[in-house]
């Protein structure tokens, strides 16, 4: 498959409350560093590469941006990075950002946002991407705690026109209709990807009957999560990818995108061959026998 004429479009649209993104995206958080390190310990990636890279997405097609304003590495801030290398936005580029999680200038984790402190990292954000407003904001959790005060502060700033839509991140079933009692929800981001399992393929079907976009985080990494893939993929992956002459990364996209029509995927990459690779993917057809022989891994044969 030639990734070089394919562009974002081939993936189909799904629409973020009323705006109009294309399933396959970026994810921004690989732009700030070199290697695998994520945090107090990363290096700062190079920063004509991490422009150009954002560039080329965009030349791509792609207008769906995830990003966040605690993704960053010594000397370098995705929101900055996005700002310098896009601003002025395209009329239709859509960013994504979450709050919740914070980090000091030296790296380290903070505890998460009370609802009284979510208001100051919307505006960090606003400030970072040189917005007047967020076009979606994701509240990101840790544990099964209600959400619903956080999640009421963040519908305050969008019914003040700071936020224009809103979503939750790394939650379960029952957040997400305590999050609807309260405000409209445009998306859930949560892990997901190949050997997921029967829990998350419920929520992921329980987001398409309910109009939500469902947006996997590690559908590439997998276990690796922020380290990025392990390079130990199974053998299905790597007998799929061989017969269609495309990388394991570009199947396990692939297999995302063909869960719904409402699953968008946000693989990030530092690295311009791999993004022509991502975006590449949102064509690659699998046969139903693919499918079936991929949705038959479970966790453990990842």
């Amino acid at each position: 498959m030639n990734s070089e004429t394919i562009a974002a479009a081939a993936a189909g649209t799904w629409e973020l409350g009323d705006l109009t993104v294309n399933r396959i995206g970026f994810g921004a958080m690989r732009l700030t560093q070199n290697g695998e390190a994520f945090g107090a310990d990363a290096t700062p990636s190079d920063r004509g590469r991490a422009i150009r890279v954002l560039r080329r997405a965009v030349a791509l097609g792609v207008n769906h941006i995830d990003t966040a304003a605690f993704y960053f590495s010594p000397l370098r801030s995705a929101n900055e990075l996005i700002n310098q290398a896009l601003a002025p936005y395209p009329d239709d580029l859509v960013i994504v950002t979450k709050v919740g999680p914070g980090r000091d200038p030296s790296g380290k984790w903070l505890p998460h946002a009370t609802p009284q402190q979510l208001r100051g990292q919307v505006e960090e954000n606003l400030r970072q991407l040189g917005r007047d407003h967020l076009d979606v904001v994701n509240l990101r959790i840790v544990g099964t705690d209600s959400i619903a005060e956080r999640f009421g502060a963040l519908a305050e700033l969008r019914d003040a026109g700071l936020i224009r839509h809103l979503g939750i991140s790394n939650v379960r079933p029952e957040h997400l209709a305590e999050a609807r009692a309260i405000a409209p929800v445009v998306c859930v981001q949560n892990p997901y990807g190949i050997g997921a399992g029967s829990e998350q393929d419920e929520f992921l079907r329980t987001c398409g009957e309910q109009g939500v976009a469902f947006v996997p985080f590690y559908a590439i990494a997998g276990a690796g999560r922020e380290a990025g893939a392990s390079g130990a993929d199974s053998d299905a992956v790597r007998d799929i990818a061989r017969a269609h002459g495309v990388s394991t990364a570009q199947v396990r996209l692939a297999w995302t995108l063909r869960q719904g029509p409402h699953v968008l995927a946000i693989p990030g990459t530092g690295n311009p061959d791999h993004l022509d690779e991502n975006v590449a993917a949102g064509a690659l057809r699998l046969s139903a026998d693919d499918l079936a022989r991929l949705g038959s891994l479970d966790a453990g044969g990842e």
